[in-house]
């Protein structure tokens, strides 16, 4: 861009010339000429800005390093420290990840109060485009939640995808539901978090359509009139019913067995489909990733006392999760209330962990689980020290494991037994458990 100054006389005066800049260790955005004398502009102006093309061209390559996926730039508004909304940006990381999204950059702005129509300053939003251009990326998250007006207006104002923290968790479920109900479950939370963005005409939603934030079981088309919608939400609602009714069946005829359940909870990525196939010789799927895990899984487990139990793998917790998608699967949670036996899982090389746990303690309050018996199970013991896994498991008064190693195992089989025995045994329910044989319904 070139701006002449033109003086009283109509003649022009000297001129300021402004570029933007590739990528460069210095962190500049742009390099800005001023007060260059009219007769010393000389420069061949498209032969720069081929130059210039070409070098954006070369360090967005460099930041790919081959790496194909969608580029995206993760970013967090915040009031509070900076090490939390780091902390916060790591994980929206993962989830990325999870979604098969690579994390080009974060951006952090630390505001009192968000800006009401672009939550970021408008300044830092013009800074976040350049950056865009710099490092190949053409997809914004942001940590926190978007009205659909702000939504709607950042993308305006950028031309890029935008999502929230909430729609990238709904993707991920989209992609990894893989049974009748759970996509049941997943499609009903979209359509309730989507329904507020149907109102009017919005460049946001059309953007998404087929990408990120826009897929889901039955490719839903973003931009049906509200009436649709709700007739369909109220047709997914009355399927979801009948689908949980045969889980209903099914938990009533385990009853019926009096035999104890066990359910792993813990937040997502901590180990707990692991645990299970460590524990049960189970081939449940587990992945690196981010709820891999969505729907339910029971084993049954026979202890050396010839003691036999359920045990159960639940969805993973998260802080944050969208409450559409929590009451979405509040069928799946409810299992839980079923439990004589809560094993957190939590990953105890993770350096924010108590902050984890708090997460998973807070969704067992809001499902009214306070009082179950619970017991702290610190796995992934083999990234730490000896000394640090022997101290958490006094602080926490729980059991330090590795899923990955058997041998780390017995002494979580021989507590459990004990804690079952000693809590569970005297109940008249489960009076005959030693003795019961045979096979039963299964999730």
């Amino acid at each position: 861009m070139v701006a002449l100054d033109v003086g009283a006389d109509g003649l022009p005066g000297s001129a300021h010339v402004a570029s933007l800049l590739p990528d460069n260790p210095e962190g500049r955005q742009w390099d800005v000429q001023d007060g260059v004398p009219i007769n010393r502009l000389e420069a061949d102006f498209l032969s720069f800005i081929q130059s210039l093309e070409d070098e954006f061209q070369r360090t967005q390559d460099a930041f790919a390093d081959g790496d194909t996926r969608e580029r995206a730039i993760l970013i967090s508004v915040t009031p509070g420290s900076r090490l939390a909304a780091e902390g916060s940006l790591a994980e929206l990381a993962e989830l990325a990840d999870s979604c098969g999204v690579a994390a080009a950059d974060r951006v952090i702005q630390a505001r009192s109060r968000r800006d009401p129509r672009y939550v970021l300053g408008r300044g830092k939003l013009d800074e976040v485009v350049v950056r865009s251009l710099q490092v190949g990326a053409d997809l914004l998250i942001f940590d926190q939640s978007l009205t659909p007006g702000q939504s709607r207006a950042i993308a305006e104002r950028t031309e890029l995808k935008v999502i929230d923290r909430t729609m990238l968790i709904l993707d991920i479920f989209a992609q990894h539901a893989h049974s009748r109900e759970g996509k049941l479950q997943v499609e009903l939370a979209q359509l309730k978090y989507l329904r507020p963005y149907l109102a009017g005409q919005s460049t946001a939603l059309s953007r998404l359509t087929g990408g990120i934030g826009g897929r889901g079981p039955g490719e839903t088309n973003l931009e049906i009139d509200r009436r649709r919608v709700q007739d369909r939400i109220t047709h997914l609602e009355k399927q979801l019913r009948s689908v949980t009714q045969g889980r209903h069946l099914r938990r009533r005829q385990r009853q019926r067995h009096h035999l104890p359940v066990l359910s792993i909870v813990g937040y997502t990525n901590a180990g707990k489909s692991t645990l299970l196939n460590a524990l049960t010789n189970s081939q449940v799927l587990v992945e690196n990733r981010m709820f891999a895990t969505l729907d339910p899984s029971s084993r049954r487990l026979r202890f050396p006392r010839d003691l036999e139990v359920i045990i159960t793998d639940t969805v993973g917790f998260m802080r944050d999760l969208p409450p559409d998608l929590v009451a979405a699967f509040r069928s799946t949670l409810d299992e839980l209330h079923d439990a004589d036996l809560l094993l957190h899982v939590v990953d105890a090389g993770n350096p924010y962990m108590d902050d984890h746990m708090e997460a998973v303690e807070r969704i067992l309050r809001d499902l009214d689980m306070r009082e179950t018996p619970r017991l702290v199970v610190l796995n992934k013991m083999d990234l730490i020290e000896p000394e640090v896994a022997a101290n958490l498991e006094r602080l926490h008064q729980g059991v330090a494991i590795s899923a990955h190693d058997r041998r780390s195992l017995a002494r979580l089989i021989d507590h459990l037994q004990g804690v079952i025995w000693e809590q569970l045994h005297d109940d008249p329910r489960f009076g005959g458990v030693a003795a019961l044989a045979g096979e039963m319904p299964l999730d």
